[in-house]
């Protein structure tokens, strides 16, 4: 068996599916982050006076990100973390929140700079993953034993539905067992350990917004 490479696989993610998260503006996604991490809905104009950028700039930037939640009113209300319920909890804070897929709950915490509580389903066994985690680490997982699923979409199918072609099938698994029977009808996944996803996951935060680190 070859040795894992988690640079090689961060890198390859992140040229997946830069486009579709942040648009070549890096600092929109991670803004987002931040207010929809407070636990309320988003205005444009409040994200355009975050960035001081025109309401017409984030109007344009936001068309680029296809998979962004809105409300009825126009109001922003996921992109990676959501307000929506999903089989990923997100605790931060007091507020109580999801996120797309299973990574997201792992790299989260680095950009906010804050530790998080997560629960997670397993797809297969249907068991509870919980975990600690904080901007250096992961910590109180149960299972021990729980593994993370890994999937490289292509470019052009994650610009246009980044959650179909990548985060619905980025999950906590019970353990590698679970996971290989998953395995059957995802050929083309990766099976890490959770340490192995979170450290994965710090290299490709360095490539998605490695613009931002001195700002």
């Amino acid at each position: 068996m070859n040795p894992i490479n988690l640079d090689e696989i961060a890198k390859t993610l992140a040229d997946g599916i830069r486009e579709s998260l942040c648009s070549n503006q890096p600092r929109l996604f991670t803004q987002l982050l931040h207010l929809i991490a407070q636990g309320k809905l988003v205005s444009p104009e409040k994200i355009a006076t975050a960035l001081r950028i025109s309401r017409d700039e984030i109007t344009a930037a936001l068309g680029l990100m296809p998979s962004v939640e809105f409300d009825q009113e126009g109001n922003i209300i996921g992109s990676g973390l959501t307000l929506t319920p999903t089989p990923h909890h997100f605790h931060v804070g007091d507020h109580k929140l999801f996120t797309w897929c299973a990574l997201d709950t792992l790299i989260f915490p680095v950009i906010l700079k804050q530790s998080a509580r997560v629960e997670s389903l397993c797809p297969v066994s249907e068991v509870e993953v919980k975990l600690i985690v904080t901007p250096d680490g992961v910590k109180d997982l149960e299972p021990a034993s729980a593994v993370v699923s890994i999937v490289i979409p292509k470019a052009s199918e994650a610009c246009c539905d980044v959650r179909g072609a990548f985060c619905n099938q980025v999950h906590f698994f019970r353990s590698s067992e679970e996971a290989s029977t998953w395995l059957t009808g995802h050929p083309g996944a990766i099976i890490l350990t959770v340490d192995e996803a979170y450290q994965m996951g710090r290299i490709l935060i360095d490539h998605l917004f490695k613009d931002e680190e001195n700002e």
